[in-house]
This record gives structure tokens, sequence and C-alpha cells, in this order.
């Protein structure tokens, strides 16, 4: 079934709309929540809260493309979900895919205020655009997707010594970007 007519579905307030969007984008979802949090359990719940997000936000949203639509709010709550299961913890696979931004990017807790974040985000957004496709889809799999190195490799035909290689240089050249761009101090 087409985005449109899911989305219509949504509008019409119809019960099938949400096995239509689990149908469609169910594996898709299931995977970015557990690639934040580790529970199977914990990845379920979240997934069925985004559903019902959906199914409140639609209407008066419409959003396109779908997809992106569904999985930030999946992310979102697999995001709030996992900071306060792991308020102490840190050693999840997520956390150690942000320690590995660290380096690169200022700390919220120094940010100033809202409009620099802001910045920031614009400046992140326009060195993705510099990028090579293929450096794009690894840093993004990495960093918002939260999937794991291996994973990487396999889905782009790469060793993972070669994903681990292009990664550290993406976050080098991401760091110098971005203190380049007055960016970062």
């Amino acid at each position: 079934m087409e985005d449109e007519q899911i989305i219509q579905l949504f509008t019409q307030c119809s019960g099938q709309a949400v096995s239509e969007l689990s149908n469609k984008y169910g594996r898709v979802c299931t995977q970015v929540a557990r690639n934040i949090l580790s529970d199977p359990r914990d990845a379920e719940e979240c997934i069925n809260d985004a559903y019902l997000a959906v199914w409140n936000t639609i209407p008066p949203q419409n959003p396109h493309p779908l997809l992106s639509y569904v999985c930030r709010i999946v992310r979102n709550l697999a995001l709030k979900k996992y900071h306060s299961l792991t308020a102490q913890k840190r050693d999840s696979t997520y956390h150690i895919a942000l320690d590995e931004l660290k380096n690169c990017l200022s700390s919220p807790d120094t940010a100033e205020n809202l409009l620099e974040a802001r910045e920031l985000v614009k400046g992140l957004n326009c060195f993705l655009g510099t990028l090579e496709q293929k450096n794009r889809i690894i840093f993004v799999r990495r960093y918002w997707y939260a999937d794991a190195i291996g994973d990487i490799a396999r889905k782009m035909g790469m060793t993972r010594h070669n994903v681990t290689v292009r990664l550290s240089r993406i976050r080098e050249r991401l760091k110098k970007y971005l203190e380049g761009e007055g960016l970062l101090p």
C-alpha cells in the first residue's frame, strides 16, 4: 500500500491504518528501536507507543515522506526510554556510537542557547551534503539509526575495518568543517 493511502486511512480513523503502517514499515521501525534499546520488549513497547503517536497526530499532520516521520517518532521515543533506563549506565551500542561523536560536536551543556544548537544542526546538514553518497549513508546509519558497524559493513558490502576507518575519517572531517564554520570552539 502506498504512503498516501496509509495516511488517508489515518485521516479516516480506520482501524486498518496501523496494520498497514506496521506491514509496510514495521521492520524498519523495529530495527531503529532495537538499535537503541537492548531489550526487545522495550523496543516493542516503543513501537506500539509510536503507532499511537502517529494515530494521534495524523491528522492534522500530513507527513511526507511517511517513513521518515514514523522513524523520527520511533527514534525519539526509543531515546527517551533509553535515557530513563540508562541514567547511570554507559555500556550500550548506542552510547558507544554517541561517544564516537563526542570529539566532533560540542555538548548540549555548553550550547548557550537554542540558536547555537540550530546553527549546529544546519552546519551538520551542510556537512552531510558535502559527503559522497556512500559515506553519507554510513554516517547516517551509524549515528542516526545507531546501526552496529558489522551491520553497516554487511549492508554496504564492505569490511568492518573499512567502515570503522571511514567513520573515523568522516568524524575528523566533520570536526574540521564545524571548526572552520565557527560552530565549535
